[in-house]
């Protein structure tokens, strides 16, 4: 048997950083490679991606894991027994076998992630070296752009606000070092200029770490963060840009799309109105998931009016699934797509994926989920896919400064280089007007 086969696969539950099991796996290879994988879990998933397994019943209030855990011993253990390792693709190929046989009843993604992950991670410590180093073996490795989340609302946030993330990219950082300690900064002058205006929820974190606060509108986050970037010394609009992950499909509704927080519910045509004043009164680079998940004619309006603007990232629209990533690009619905391999279930599909983005000219993000774990895998599938942008959360738990501090690692420890996704040539996606809006703009709804 070959060294860099698998011999072993084993599986248990453990917690997330919500507190709810999860899927983690082990595989042994016959030479000594180890690799361990935990699988992650959103709380904003889309209804069109891969589904977890989970066992109902009482414990873990019906989320515990262990029909999973059975279905990676009983069945995918043996179906990937002898497979190299190394050979992504084969060990993929079997596991999927298996799930087309069992269905998802029987086999969940959490289940076949958990294998998918751990093999590949076996495989790059059986040559010591780096997951992002074997996935890209040759030249500099290209660091993502962080997009770094500072106020949560929606699922994240117990509906504090409606829209879900809103974030800042350091667009101007010239290391991934740089980068980290500019939002820091940021992130740290929001919570001081948060608890000037009397918030004492500034204390707290959300699920992703960013600040929870019950601001009064969702416009409220945004010169929120145009203080807390002025507070921080760094230039809005220059150094700094915003991103915004509305997750629409949660305020969505069968009369449209209600804004609990504004005691309001606006059509399609008027939620792509909204998005574009603030797109001309602030720095906003993206928008995730402007429209609901089936909206397809509200993301095409979308596309037309905003695209040339702001990159239209699609996650639950796309949910990081070929076939209907392929029907957004037909039918011209957004311009960038986030990557979340447990929405796919397997870590070569999910490059495949990512793969058809890139053909099609749209951006990537690699993302993390709400529901994480102290793994830091996810960074190097950014670095070694070069995604180009790579968003994990905030800069405070854990969890998610695991994924930050892995990507420092390699800038320390590898000859890397820091992507910047927006060239020179494509400044004419920006908005008109750069900066704060002026005080009567602030004023308007």
């Amino acid at each position: 048997m070959s060294t860099a086969t698998i011999a072993q696969v084993r599986a248990w539950e453990a917690l997330d950083s919500r507190g709810r099991p999860t899927v983690a796996c082990r595989v042994d290879l016959a030479g000594g490679g180890i690799g361990v994988a935990r699988v992650p879990s959103g709380a904003s998933t889309g209804s069109h991606e891969a589904l977890e397994l989970r066992d109902g019943g009482s414990r873990y209030a019906g989320a515990g894991v262990r029909t999973a855990i059975n279905a990676v011993e009983k069945y995918l253990a043996p179906a990937t027994h002898g497979l190299p390792a190394t050979d992504a693709a084969a060990v993929d190929r079997a596991i999927d076998q298996v799930w087309q046989q069992r269905g998802a009843d029987q086999i969940g993604a959490n289940a076949t992630l958990a294998v998918s992950l751990a093999a590949v991670l076996a495989a790059a410590d059986a040559e010591r070296i780096p997951l992002a180093r074997m996935l890209r073996p040759e030249g500099p490795l290209p660091l993502p752009m962080p997009m770094v989340n500072i106020v949560s609302g929606g699922a994240h946030a117990a509906g504090a606000i409606d829209l879900q993330d809103f974030l800042v990219i350091p667009e101007g950082a010239q290391t991934f070092a740089e980068a980290i300690e500019w939002v820091s900064r940021i992130r740290a002058a929001a919570r001081t200029v948060a608890e000037q205006r009397g918030f004492p929820q500034a204390h707290l974190v959300a699920d992703e770490g960013g600040l929870g606060l019950p601001l009064g509108s969702n416009r409220a986050a945004l010169d929120l963060l145009c203080e807390a970037v002025e507070a921080s010394g760094l230039e809005l609009g220059g150094q700094v840009r915003f991103a915004i992950d509305a997750a629409a499909s949660e305020f969505q509704t069968s009369r449209g799309y209600h804004l609990a927080t504004e005691d309001r519910t606006l059509s399609a045509e008027e939620l792509v109105a909204m998005y574009a004043g603030w797109i001309r009164r602030y720095p906003i680079r993206s928008i995730e998931d402007p429209l609901g998940e089936d909206d397809w004619a509200g993301w095409q309006l979308a596309t037309r009016e905003l695209a040339s603007r702001v990159d239209l990232v699609g996650d639950d629209l796309f949910v990081t699934q070929a076939e209907r990533l392929r029907r957004g690009v037909t039918s011209r619905c957004g311009s960038s797509i986030l990557i979340k391999v447990n929405q796919n279930g397997l870590v070569t599909r999910t490059q495949e994926v990512l793969g058809i983005a890139k053909g099609a000219g749209y951006r990537t993000v690699v993302s993390a989920r709400s529901g994480e774990t102290e793994d830091s895998w996810v960074a190097d599938l950014a670095v070694g896919w070069d995604a180009g942008q790579l968003k994990v959360g905030s800069t405070h738990r854990s969890e998610r400064t695991a994924k930050w501090n892995r990507v420092l690692e390699l800038e320390a420890t590898e000859e890397t280089v820091l992507r910047h996704p927006w060239s020179r040539a494509e400044e004419h996606r920006q908005p008109a007007e750069g900066g704060r809006p002026p005080a009567e703009e602030q004023e308007q709804s």
